[in-house]
């Protein structure tokens, strides 16, 4: 079992920055592909950003691309997301999640084992 909390959120104005955490608690931290994931009002979940077990590799939704950074500290237990350039688009519920290493696509949330309860960001004009 994992338990995973995040942090951060807040209401912010359109290109300013913020930066999500996520402390895992529980089983191996390090053993787990890492993801966040958002939910705006009235819309599926999306796919934000994974990182994998090492932090060898990343991957990021093409909304996000060259703006937001996913990183890790497996000492740490902890996972962030850095977001810059905020757009009001980006306001949603943020998720982080856990997926073990055999559980397939980290672009697919059905595939994460273990959810936080995620952080309001509110992008204002």
């Amino acid at each position: 079992q994992v338990q995973l909390v995040e942090s951060g959120g807040g209401l912010v104005q359109v290109g300013d920055s913020l930066r999500l955490s996520c402390a895992a608690s529980g089983r191996t931290f390090s053993s787990y592909t890492m993801g966040w994931f958002r939910q705006a009002p009235g819309k599926e979940r999306e796919f934000v950003a994974a990182i994998t077990r090492s932090a060898g590799n990343t991957a990021y939704a093409d909304s996000v691309k060259g703006r937001f950074t996913i990183s890790r500290d497996n000492a740490k237990n902890t996972v962030w997301l850095q977001m810059n350039s905020l757009k009001p688009e980006d306001t949603a519920v943020y998720y982080c999640a856990a997926k073990g290493a055999l559980r397939g696509s980290f672009y697919t949330s059905g595939n994460y084992d273990y959810w936080g309860q995620g952080t309001q960001v509110t992008v204002s004009s």
